[in-house]
């Protein structure tokens, strides 16, 4: 398949081909937020970090978590800005102040005004709290693509927020038709 610039893949899942090589990325998933000429950028939502709950930032921030409050794990979303946090989200949420509408199912925010919802037990059906992203420059994210760095597909709700984190790179290699013991690494040309 050639990606090309013009070719937005904003809101596409990537998924990590087995020999990425980069083990920050090792059998990742990434939903990406944005992508255009400028690069990309995306949430990394299959790699939960060790024992951090939206509990410990919101006592952070003196945000205190209501008896409705889900207190969801938290994700590494990528390498850049690790003190930067993100809340990828179903649609039904718009904050007052900052909500970037990814497509009709998905949103994304990073304002501390969905931290305090999400407190309250208010706030989105489904979310994934991250800390970091992975970003892109120019044509950065196309290259990758070429070099069979990554496979693209479609984002499904239901994998993003529901299917347990140590599935959602199998699942998502399955909603290509992609059983894991056939996948190569190795690019062919014809």
């Amino acid at each position: 398949m050639d990606i090309t610039r013009s070719t937005d893949l904003t809101g596409k899942l990537l998924i990590a081909m087995p020999e990425m090589g980069d083990p920050r990325f090792e059998r990742s998933v990434v939903f990406l937020c944005a992508h255009s000429d400028e690069g990309a950028m995306g949430l990394i939502v299959n790699k939960p970090t060790e024992d951090v709950l939206l509990g410990d930032l919101l006592e952070q921030l003196e945000i205190p978590l209501g008896p409705e409050g889900r207190n969801i794990q938290v994700h590494y979303g990528g390498p850049v800005e690790h003190g930067r946090g993100f809340v990828l989200h179903s649609n039904d949420y718009q904050s007052d102040t900052a909500t970037l509408k990814v497509d009709s199912r998905f949103g994304m925010t990073a304002t501390v005004d969905i931290l305090q919802a999400l407190a309250e037990g208010a706030g989105p059906v489904q979310a994934i709290m991250a800390l970091g992203y992975a970003g892109w420059g120019p044509n950065q994210l196309e290259e990758e693509l070429q070099d069979n760095g990554w496979l693209v597909c479609d984002a499904d709700p239901d994998l993003v927020f529901d299917e347990e984190d140590a599935d959602k790179w199998t699942g998502a290699l399955h909603l290509l038709g992609i059983d894991v013991l056939n996948l190569s690494a190795v690019q062919g040309h014809a």
